[in-house]
Protein backbone atom coordinates (compact mmCIF):
# COMPACT_ATOMS: atom_id res chain seq x y z
CA UNK A 1 0.00 0.00 0.00
CA UNK A 2 1.23 3.48 -0.84
CA UNK A 3 2.22 5.52 2.21
CA UNK A 4 -0.18 8.25 3.21
CA UNK A 5 0.11 11.50 5.11
CA UNK A 6 -3.01 10.48 7.04
CA UNK A 7 -3.70 7.66 9.43
CA UNK A 8 -7.21 6.24 9.70
CA UNK A 9 -8.73 4.68 12.81
CA UNK A 10 -12.27 4.08 13.87
CA UNK A 11 -14.81 2.21 15.92
CA UNK A 12 -18.35 0.98 15.50
CA UNK A 13 -21.26 -0.73 17.14
CA UNK A 14 -24.36 -2.58 16.01
CA UNK A 15 -27.37 -3.03 18.29
CA UNK A 16 -30.66 -4.87 17.91
CA UNK A 17 -32.58 -1.80 19.09
CA UNK A 18 -35.53 -1.60 21.45
CA UNK A 19 -38.19 -3.42 19.41
CA UNK A 20 -36.74 -6.00 17.00
CA UNK A 21 -36.01 -9.52 18.18
CA UNK A 22 -32.93 -10.04 16.02
CA UNK A 23 -30.22 -7.88 14.55
CA UNK A 24 -30.17 -7.99 10.75
CA UNK A 25 -27.45 -5.34 10.42
CA UNK A 26 -23.79 -6.22 9.93
CA UNK A 27 -20.67 -4.08 10.13
CA UNK A 28 -17.02 -4.42 9.12
CA UNK A 29 -14.34 -2.71 11.20
CA UNK A 30 -10.83 -2.76 9.71
CA UNK A 31 -7.94 -2.62 12.19
CA UNK A 32 -5.69 -1.43 9.35
CA UNK A 33 -8.01 1.56 8.87
CA UNK A 34 -8.71 0.91 5.20
CA UNK A 35 -12.12 -0.79 4.72
CA UNK A 36 -15.33 0.00 6.62
CA UNK A 37 -18.82 -1.31 5.87
CA UNK A 38 -22.39 -1.11 7.21
CA UNK A 39 -25.08 -3.38 5.73
CA UNK A 40 -28.75 -3.41 6.74
CA UNK A 41 -30.45 -6.68 5.85
CA UNK A 42 -34.09 -7.11 4.95
CA UNK A 43 -36.28 -10.14 4.49
CA UNK A 44 -36.99 -11.38 8.00
CA UNK A 45 -36.80 -14.90 9.42
CA UNK A 46 -33.01 -14.89 9.30
CA UNK A 47 -32.79 -13.98 5.64
CA UNK A 48 -32.00 -10.31 6.22
CA UNK A 49 -29.02 -11.00 8.44
CA UNK A 50 -27.78 -13.57 5.93
CA UNK A 51 -27.86 -10.96 3.15
CA UNK A 52 -26.09 -8.39 5.33
CA UNK A 53 -23.42 -10.93 6.26
CA UNK A 54 -22.90 -11.74 2.57
CA UNK A 55 -22.32 -8.06 1.84
CA UNK A 56 -19.76 -7.70 4.62
CA UNK A 57 -18.00 -11.00 3.90
CA UNK A 58 -17.89 -10.28 0.18
CA UNK A 59 -16.32 -6.86 0.63
CA UNK A 60 -13.86 -8.21 3.19
CA UNK A 61 -12.74 -10.71 0.54
CA UNK A 62 -11.75 -8.10 -2.05
CA UNK A 63 -8.37 -8.75 -3.60
CA UNK A 64 -5.70 -6.05 -3.71
CA UNK A 65 -4.31 -4.75 -6.96
CA UNK A 66 -7.07 -2.99 -8.86
CA UNK A 67 -7.98 0.68 -8.55
CA UNK A 68 -10.20 1.02 -5.46
CA UNK A 69 -13.22 2.41 -7.33
CA UNK A 70 -13.01 -0.34 -9.96
CA UNK A 71 -12.48 -2.98 -7.29
CA UNK A 72 -15.50 -1.81 -5.29
CA UNK A 73 -17.76 -1.75 -8.35
CA UNK A 74 -16.76 -5.25 -9.41
CA UNK A 75 -17.14 -6.73 -5.93
CA UNK A 76 -20.52 -5.08 -5.32
CA UNK A 77 -21.75 -6.57 -8.60
CA UNK A 78 -20.52 -10.04 -7.57
CA UNK A 79 -22.15 -9.81 -4.16
CA UNK A 80 -25.43 -8.70 -5.69
CA UNK A 81 -25.38 -11.69 -8.03
CA UNK A 82 -24.72 -14.07 -5.13
CA UNK A 83 -27.50 -12.67 -2.95
CA UNK A 84 -29.96 -12.69 -5.86
CA UNK A 85 -29.10 -16.32 -6.66
CA UNK A 86 -29.72 -17.27 -3.03
CA UNK A 87 -33.04 -15.42 -3.09
CA UNK A 88 -34.13 -17.40 -6.14
CA UNK A 89 -33.06 -20.69 -4.57
CA UNK A 90 -34.95 -20.01 -1.35
CA UNK A 91 -37.99 -18.47 -3.02
CA UNK A 92 -38.09 -15.47 -0.70
CA UNK A 93 -37.38 -11.77 -1.12
CA UNK A 94 -34.17 -10.80 0.63
CA UNK A 95 -31.68 -8.00 0.28
CA UNK A 96 -29.54 -5.48 2.08
CA UNK A 97 -28.50 -1.86 1.96
CA UNK A 98 -24.82 -1.03 1.80
CA UNK A 99 -22.47 1.81 2.67
CA UNK A 100 -18.72 1.36 2.32
CA UNK A 101 -15.67 3.55 2.76
CA UNK A 102 -12.33 2.41 1.34
CA UNK A 103 -9.59 4.75 2.57
CA UNK A 104 -6.24 4.98 0.82
CA UNK A 105 -3.68 7.65 -0.08
CA UNK A 106 -5.63 10.43 1.67
CA UNK A 107 -8.68 9.57 -0.42
CA UNK A 108 -12.02 8.07 0.56
CA UNK A 109 -13.63 5.83 -2.06
CA UNK A 110 -17.31 5.63 -1.14
CA UNK A 111 -20.17 3.47 -2.38
CA UNK A 112 -23.78 3.03 -1.32
CA UNK A 113 -27.00 1.21 -2.16
CA UNK A 114 -30.25 1.93 -0.30
CA UNK A 115 -30.91 4.31 2.57
CA UNK A 116 -28.00 3.66 4.90
CA UNK A 117 -25.91 6.81 4.95
CA UNK A 118 -22.40 8.27 4.76
CA UNK A 119 -21.62 11.61 6.44
CA UNK A 120 -18.53 13.80 6.61
CA UNK A 121 -17.69 15.81 9.72
CA UNK A 122 -15.28 18.60 8.78
CA UNK A 123 -14.58 21.94 10.42
CA UNK A 124 -17.48 21.60 12.88
CA UNK A 125 -19.92 20.96 10.03
CA UNK A 126 -21.83 17.79 9.14
CA UNK A 127 -22.51 16.97 5.49
CA UNK A 128 -24.35 13.97 4.08
CA UNK A 129 -22.26 12.47 1.28
CA UNK A 130 -24.62 9.69 0.21
CA UNK A 131 -28.02 10.23 -1.40
CA UNK A 132 -30.81 7.95 -0.21
CA UNK A 133 -32.24 5.43 -2.65
CA UNK A 134 -35.74 5.71 -1.22
CA UNK A 135 -39.25 6.60 -2.26
CA UNK A 136 -39.42 9.69 -0.05
CA UNK A 137 -36.07 10.95 -1.34
CA UNK A 138 -37.43 10.72 -4.89
CA UNK A 139 -40.46 12.74 -3.80
CA UNK A 140 -38.21 15.35 -2.18
CA UNK A 141 -36.01 15.50 -5.30
CA UNK A 142 -39.10 16.04 -7.45
CA UNK A 143 -40.30 18.84 -5.18
CA UNK A 144 -43.46 16.96 -4.22
CA UNK A 145 -42.75 16.90 -0.48
CA UNK A 146 -40.35 18.69 1.85
CA UNK A 147 -37.51 17.01 3.76
CA UNK A 148 -39.58 17.59 6.90
CA UNK A 149 -42.58 15.83 5.31
CA UNK A 150 -40.35 12.86 4.48
CA UNK A 151 -39.79 12.12 8.16
CA UNK A 152 -43.47 11.17 8.67
CA UNK A 153 -44.48 10.11 5.16
CA UNK A 154 -46.32 6.78 4.85
CA UNK A 155 -43.65 5.48 2.45
CA UNK A 156 -40.64 6.63 4.46
CA UNK A 157 -39.41 3.03 4.87
CA UNK A 158 -39.64 2.14 1.16
CA UNK A 159 -36.23 1.85 -0.49
CA UNK A 160 -35.80 1.87 -4.25
CA UNK A 161 -32.50 -0.02 -4.48
CA UNK A 162 -31.09 -2.91 -2.48
CA UNK A 163 -28.40 -5.52 -2.85
CA UNK A 164 -29.74 -8.79 -4.25
CA UNK A 165 -33.33 -7.86 -5.03
CA UNK A 166 -32.69 -7.62 -8.78
CA UNK A 167 -30.24 -9.52 -11.01
CA UNK A 168 -28.13 -6.35 -11.26
CA UNK A 169 -27.76 -3.38 -8.94
CA UNK A 170 -26.86 0.25 -9.57
CA UNK A 171 -24.61 1.48 -6.78
CA UNK A 172 -23.61 5.11 -6.40
CA UNK A 173 -19.93 6.03 -6.00
CA UNK A 174 -17.98 9.07 -4.88
CA UNK A 175 -14.34 9.91 -4.23
CA UNK A 176 -13.42 12.54 -1.66
CA UNK A 177 -9.99 13.87 -0.62
CA UNK A 178 -9.63 13.78 3.15
CA UNK A 179 -7.90 16.14 5.54
CA UNK A 180 -6.52 15.74 9.02
CA UNK A 181 -9.28 15.88 11.65
CA UNK A 182 -11.99 14.80 9.20
CA UNK A 183 -14.35 12.11 10.42
CA UNK A 184 -16.54 9.83 8.36
CA UNK A 185 -19.78 8.39 9.73
CA UNK A 186 -21.36 5.27 8.26
CA UNK A 187 -24.75 4.28 9.64
CA UNK A 188 -27.92 2.30 9.02
CA UNK A 189 -31.28 4.05 8.94
CA UNK A 190 -31.84 2.82 12.48
CA UNK A 191 -29.78 5.83 13.53
CA UNK A 192 -31.11 8.48 11.17
CA UNK A 193 -34.80 7.71 11.70
CA UNK A 194 -34.32 8.36 15.43
CA UNK A 195 -31.56 10.95 15.61
CA UNK A 196 -31.82 14.08 13.41
CA UNK A 197 -28.77 15.50 11.70
CA UNK A 198 -28.37 18.39 14.13
CA UNK A 199 -28.13 15.92 17.03
CA UNK A 200 -25.66 13.78 15.10
CA UNK A 201 -23.57 16.90 14.55
CA UNK A 202 -23.74 17.84 18.22
CA UNK A 203 -22.66 14.36 19.26
CA UNK A 204 -19.67 14.38 16.91
CA UNK A 205 -18.75 17.84 18.18
CA UNK A 206 -18.92 16.66 21.80
CA UNK A 207 -16.99 13.40 21.28
CA UNK A 208 -13.73 13.58 19.35
CA UNK A 209 -12.81 9.94 19.92
CA UNK A 210 -14.45 7.57 17.37
CA UNK A 211 -15.27 4.96 20.00
CA UNK A 212 -17.06 7.33 22.36
CA UNK A 213 -18.77 9.12 19.45
CA UNK A 214 -20.11 5.87 17.98
CA UNK A 215 -21.30 4.70 21.39
CA UNK A 216 -23.01 8.03 22.05
CA UNK A 217 -24.83 7.92 18.71
CA UNK A 218 -26.12 4.40 19.34
CA UNK A 219 -27.22 5.45 22.83
CA UNK A 220 -29.08 8.45 21.38
CA UNK A 221 -31.01 6.14 19.04
CA UNK A 222 -31.83 3.75 21.89
CA UNK A 223 -32.99 6.63 24.07
CA UNK A 224 -35.30 7.71 21.21
CA UNK A 225 -36.94 4.28 21.09
CA UNK A 226 -34.85 2.57 18.37
CA UNK A 227 -37.64 0.66 16.59
CA UNK A 228 -35.05 -0.76 14.17
CA UNK A 229 -31.55 -2.19 14.43
CA UNK A 230 -28.90 0.53 14.85
CA UNK A 231 -25.40 0.41 13.35
CA UNK A 232 -22.79 3.14 13.50
CA UNK A 233 -19.14 3.44 12.44
CA UNK A 234 -17.05 6.56 13.06
CA UNK A 235 -13.66 6.87 11.35
CA UNK A 236 -11.10 9.58 12.12
CA UNK A 237 -8.34 10.89 9.87
CA UNK A 238 -5.25 12.06 11.74
CA UNK A 239 -1.75 13.07 10.71
CA UNK A 240 1.03 10.52 11.10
Amino acid sequence: MTSSALRFSGAGYTHVGQVRERNEDAILLDPTGQLWVVADGMGGHGHGDMAADMVVDGLAGMEDGAEPDVMLAEQIARINTDIHAMMIRRGVTIGATLVVAFLQDDLSYLAWVGDSRIYLWRGQNLRQLSHDHSRVQELVDDGLITPQDAKTHAERNVITRAMGVEPTVVADFATLPLRANDRILLCSDGLTTCVPDHMIAQTLKSHADPKTAAAALVRAALDAGAPDNVSVIVIAATEH
